[in-house]
């Protein structure tokens, strides 16, 4: 429950009780209230009800910060008495009474008139309404920031009925407010404390535009002219979200830097009179950003969009700040950067998130910019690297200007170690107003740009003057490339500046000779705007994809693919020569997606290095290899989460004449130091010496990073070259289970209900199903009718499905689409009885743990061990039509017999049989058993732990590939194994000895429900089988996440070991009691069972944490709690044959067909 609706709540239910008095009744709400949100804040802030009188009367409450409340001594009294003497609330008082009073009036009464001036500042509120109230410089009362829930008494107690509609609209606004009045007094001198309060201002501003569309319309004019000028269209809603974003940090920005100039013009320090944002035009020199302000800020649509008010707010607290002090802050290296990261956090997290505005660490910017000026020296022969006046540089995503900033330092460094004379400033300011240019497409980091060269410039002794500017431009650098085919439009006369702005940053893309592109691009693909050009950017990169690599399904959507893009045109294609120096996400390195953009890079530049950063929570788990932690190269004191993306820094450098072959080195940098190892590493006597050389090609897909693959892995076939047709994909659900289920007849009953056009609506509603849930392409109701016209329930297409492994439930199938994300009727056709698959997987983003590949006889889920699984059927049926005979009882010359006819052939390619006939098997057609050999003896060579170490790399970049055994007698032993794993994974196969008949000895121990205090019997009745150890809860969106669980490692008792040493080898030098609850355990898991890992996923943990209590809401049935001894005894006896797996691979490697 919210903050605000438990106020709320509180309220009504006081008020319910018809005892309560209309003023003191309900300071436990307002209390409550005001602390949960103090604690938010730092320091924080604690209410305090009934203050003492220290002249002024009695207030009601008072707002104390955390280092005002003394710490108790041992006797629960305060340790020094006198602490307390004279110590007034901090945060000033407050003043409550009645609903049916009016703030105003109580405001302007005598009770908050003495605390005004023995306090200095008043919250008044009627438990509806809150307003601060304040003091001018004379002493006279000032009514400063107000909030309403409600107009009237009588509109307040008919809203509050429903607590959740009024607190869902109020929430994120009133916390907002209740904090700016808790921080109205505080001291504010810090950037990222000004930063917060805009940010608070400006998330106001855009929640009142959203409430004003009709108002908007006035602003058509300046939409259309920023479409025009940036060359983007706002599109959908996101389109319009980004589009109020950008006029709000235009709006905010453009007060922020009128102000900053305002203060500057009397050195910095106090000024007398008062910042007025109505004046800041005359102000505000930041190019496009004085005309849009113009044109946003007329009267008429600041009244309209009701801005008025919360711009005065603005003024005001900017008028608070200690400018001496904030500026000593703001201008120190850094603090403009941490101005802005926090502001667009606050005020818009979300497109944060969409564009990848990130802060750049210093250390990344420093060590990009050195290597950069290092490779024109070295590279392309340019001795004065940046400092000469023929290199142009380009961040074309250049936000608060980071790289802009250390380039110029840099250009200053080597003016100075060429002795340098005091014409030094002049050559700086010349290279950033005509050399060293940046593009940004957001206001707010564009404007903090200019303030930074500007400070960067000012503080060498030589600022802007008249009608100087820097070469950053508002734009979007991913379009004006090429001169429009259409004679470009003209923008009214309004928007003349703005005009300009785009001509200039145009001249730039066409004109300049840029020779360095370098910067973070965004990450993240973002649907808010679009053109044509930039859409069309990366289908050079697409090219191939699916004719020559087989990949059909791939994502080169993300921002950072379009900006590779553009700077490798301009650099390869435009200028000849050059470098591009980028740090993105990582993904481009190995990923399939990225194979032909890979290929242009080999084809276009002639060295290229690349910083591989890790860092990646899916890949690694912001783990090193050796289980230390990996932080992101993001994570800074401000942001210590970083990203979840791994990260590279790519460096292309292209000559003027040619190399014959590229050259590609990489590195790997991991741990919590790998920042300023990147700087150390700049010292190193040899740089190139700390790569190692990557050798990129067909087989690897031109792979861009080390791999460590055995040294013949390349040469053996792949799983999806062995199959007949292309890998099918898993099928995908999407309605949050309500089509699976561990219960077969909870799932039939409802399905059944889905399907029954007598049962309601609500009836079935009420069952809180995920199938009766809308989402953005399943409208419930509507899937309902279309079920019930197309067909009726079918309790044959009751089937067990597999989700992860050894995880195997029931779902309905149904090929109307779209009761299932993806119904997968290709897939379905070879769910027949008698068949069987292979589960693998193209690729995984993660390190790989355990075999890439299983086996089912079941319908798979599309995760089952990784996204986007690729299933692999043995064999494959197909249907036909057969013509029959005409009946005596057809009447028409149409109507004949018809029947379905099977046929059903091996799932092998041509060359897979080719190599079958080699080895003198050629009835795979007809004969089940040898239709299956190459697939049983694939997952042979998947579960022999030599081949998973030797060849990791390899396995986790592609489709595994495996040895194929030279003789038939290899290839049938080998398949042998491979058929004992088959039946081991596959849930729905009883294994003799393991989890049926008489049981082998080394597995009769393991695993074994027992009670924890050693008594015979438990009880399921009495709840012995609730699984409550804390193996997994609900996340976000109701993800269930796994959970560290309750478990006791132990040795072995006599009786366990009474398997054989053997046995004990394989399975571990220790074992664990997995505990259910406090009463019950499954006794005797070995740790190597435990630990056993198949596509990534820990197969008992994971089991587990979909059935812990809170999340399958009943107890374990004794049928599922034997489950977990049955995948026990499974995974021992495949941990039993590892010891033959390995020899059998190593046999096979050793004299294999040759399949390339």
């Amino acid at each position: 429950m919210s903050k605000l609706e438990n106020y709320l709540n509180e309220l009504r239910d006081t008020r319910a009780t018809g005892e309560a008095v209309k003023e003191t009744s309900f300071y436990p709400a307002l209390s409550n209230l005001l602390n949960n949100v103090g604690a938010e804040l730092n320091p924080k802030v604690r209410a305090v009800i009934n203050l003492k009188n220290r002249g002024a009367g009695l207030p009601d409450g008072g707002l104390f910060t955390a280092r005002q409340l003394k710490k108790l001594g041992g006797d629960g009294i305060v340790s020094d008495p006198a602490a307390f003497k004279g110590q007034q609330p901090e945060r000033g008082v407050i003043e409550v009474k009645g609903t049916g009073e009016e703030v105003r009036d109580i405001a302007e009464g005598e009770q908050v008139t003495r605390y005004l001036k023995h306090y200095g500042q008043v919250l008044v509120t009627n438990l509806r309404e809150f307003l601060l109230v304040g003091r001018e410089a004379s002493g006279a009362m000032k009514f400063l920031e107000g909030y309403a829930l409600a107009d009237s008494e009588k509109e307040f107690w008919q809203l509050i009925r429903n607590p959740r509609e009024l607190a869902k609209q109020h929430e994120a606004r009133v916390s907002e407010y209740l904090k700016r009045v808790m921080l109205a007094s505080a001291p504010l001198d810090a950037p990222e404390a000004l930063a917060w309060f805009l940010a608070s201002y400006a998330r106001d501003a855009r929640e009142r535009m959203e409430r004003e569309p009709s108002a908007m319309q006035s602003l058509k004019s300046v939409r259309e002219a920023l479409e025009q000028a940036l060359g983007l269209k706002f599109e959908g809603e996101q389109g319009e979200q980004f589009f109020r974003s950008t006029l709000v940090q235009t709006l905010f920005y453009g007060v922020f830097s009128a102000w900053v100039l305002w203060s500057k013009s009397d050195g910095g320090k106090r000024r007398r009179d008062k910042f007025n944002w109505r004046l800041a035009a005359y102000t505000l020199r930041v190019p496009a950003i004085s005309t849009l302000f113009e044109q946003v800020v007329t009267p008429s649509n600041v009244r309209g969009l009701g801005l008025e008010e919360v711009l005065d707010w603005t003024a005001e607290t900017l008028n608070r700040v200690e400018p001496e002090k904030f500026f000593e802050r703001f201008e120190r290296e850094h603090a403009v950067q941490y101005f802005y990261e926090p502001f667009l956090e606050a005020f818009d997290p979300e497109l944060r998130k969409q564009l990848g505005v990130w802060y750049t660490p210093d250390e990344i910017v420093r060590y990009m910019v050195e290597r950069t000026d290092r490779a024109l020296r070295e590279e392309l022969k340019i001795e004065n690297g940046l400092a000469d006046e023929r290199v142009y540089v380009l961040d074309p995503c250049c936000g608060t200007g980071a790289y802009l900033v250390e380039v110029l330092k840099r250009i200053k460094r080597t003016i100075e170690e060429q002795g340098g004379d005091a014409l030094n400033a002049d050559d700086l300011k010349k290279a950033a107003i005509a050399r060293v240019f940046g593009f940004e497409i957001l206001p707010a980091p564009y404007v903090v740009a200019h303030m930074q060269l500007g400070f960067l410039l000012q503080s060498e002794g030589l600022p802007l003057a008249g009608n100087e500017r820097v070469g950053v431009f508002l734009t979007n650098a991913l379009t004006g490339w090429e001169p429009p085919k259409e004679p470009k439009k003209q923008l009214p006369f309004a928007f003349h500046t703005l005009e300009e702005e785009r001509d200039a940053a145009e001249h730039v893309k066409r004109d300049e000779k840029i020779l360095v592109v370098i910067g973070n691009p965004p990450y993240n693909a973002f649907a808010g705007t679009s053109t044509e050009e930039e859409g069309d950017l990366v289908d050079v990169y697409k090219q191939g994809l699916i004719k020559e690599w087989g990949i059909k399904k791939f994502n080169l959507d993300d921002l950072y693919v379009r900006f590779f893009r553009l700077a490798e045109r301009r650099i390869a294609e435009k200028t000849g020569r050059g470098i591009v120096c980028f740090i993105s996400n990582f993904s481009y390195l190995s990923d399939p997606s990225f194979v032909m953009m890979r290929q242009r890079f080999l084809s276009e530049f002639d060295k290229l290095w690349f910083d591989s950063l890790n860092g990646d929570s899916r890949e690694t788990g912001k783990q090193t290899p050796e289980g230390k932690p990996d932080p992101s190269i993001f994570s800074t004191p401000f942001n210590r989460e970083g990203i979840r993306v791994g990260t590279a820094i790519g460096l292309l450098a292209r000559k003027e004449v040619r190399d014959e072959q590229p050259e590609v080195r990489t590195r790997e940098l991991w741990g919590a130091t790998k920042r300023q190892d990147l700087l150390d590493s700049l010292d190193a006597e040899n740089f190139d010496a700390q790569y190692m050389v990557a050798q990129p090609g067909v087989a690897n897909r031109y792979s861009l990073r080390l791999s460590e693959v055995g040294a013949d892995y390349l040469a053996w076939a792949k799983l999806d070259e062995l199959c007949k047709v292309e890998p099918l994909v898993g099928f995908l659900e999407s309605r949050r289970g309500g089509l699976i289920d561990t219960d077969k007849d909870e799932l039939e009953k409802r399905i059944q209900m889905f399907y029954d056009p007598a049962v309601k609506w609500s009836e079935i509603k009420a069952l809180k199903t995920g199938i009766t849930e809308d989402a953005s392409d399943y409208k419930a109701q509507e899937v309902r009718a279309k079920l019930q016209s197309k067909e009726s329930f079918q309790p044959k297409n009751i089937r067990r499905y597999v989700i992860h492994p050894f995880d195997t439930r029931w779902c309905y199938y149904s090929s109307v689409s779209p009761l299932w994300n993806r119904s997968r009727p290709e897939f379905w056709e070879q769910c027949w009885s008698d068949n069987g698959f292979i589960v693998t997987r193209m690729k995984t983003e993660k390190t790989a743990k355990g075999s890439p590949v299983y086996f089912s006889t079941t319908l798979v889920d599309y995760q089952t061990i990784a996204r986007n699984v690729s299933v692999i059927p043995l064999r494959l049926r197909t249907s036909s039509l057969k013509r029959g005979q005409k009946s005596d009882k057809q009447s028409s010359l149409l109507d004949y017999d018809d029947k379905t006819v099977d046929s059903i052939t091996a799932n092998l390619s041509a060359r897979a049989r080719a190599y079958l006939d080699i080895l003198g098997i050629s009835d795979v057609d007809d004969n089940k058993e040898t239709a299956a050999l190459v697939w049983y003896h694939a997952l042979a060579i998947g579960y022999a732990p030599a081949y998973l170490d030797e060849n990791g790399d390899g396995i986790r970049s592609d489709f595994p590939r495996v040895p194929l055994p030279a003789t038939r007698e290899a290839l049938e032993e080998s398949a042998a194994l491979g058929r004992q794993i088959a039946q081991l994974l596959d849930t729905e196969t009883h294994v003799p000895g393991v989890t049926s008949g008489a049981l082998r000895p080394e597995l009769r121990s393991i695993a074994n429900i027992r009670r924890m205090d050693g008594a015979a019997a438990l009880n399921p009745q009495a709840g012995d089988l609730e699984l409550h150890a804390g193996w997994g809860h609900k996340g976000r969106a109701g993800v269930v996440m796994p959970g560290k669980g309750r478990s006791r490692t132990r040795d072995y008792t006599s009786e366990e070991r009474a398997g054989g040493q053997n046995a004990l080898t394989a399975l571990g030098g220790e074992t664990l009691d997995i505990f259910l609850n406090e009463t019950a355990c499954w006794s005797n898991v070995p740790a190597r069972v435990w630990d056993y890992t198949i596509g990534g996923y820990q197969v008992i943990k994971k089991w587990l944490s979909y059935r812990e209590g809170e999340i399958l809401g009943r107890s374990l049935t004794s049928e599922e709690a034997r489950e977990v001894t049955q995948t026990a005894r499974r995974i021992a006896a495949i941990l039993m044959l590892e010891t033959e797996l390995d020899a059998n691979y190593e046999r096979v490697k050793a004299a294999c067909h040759a399949w390339e």
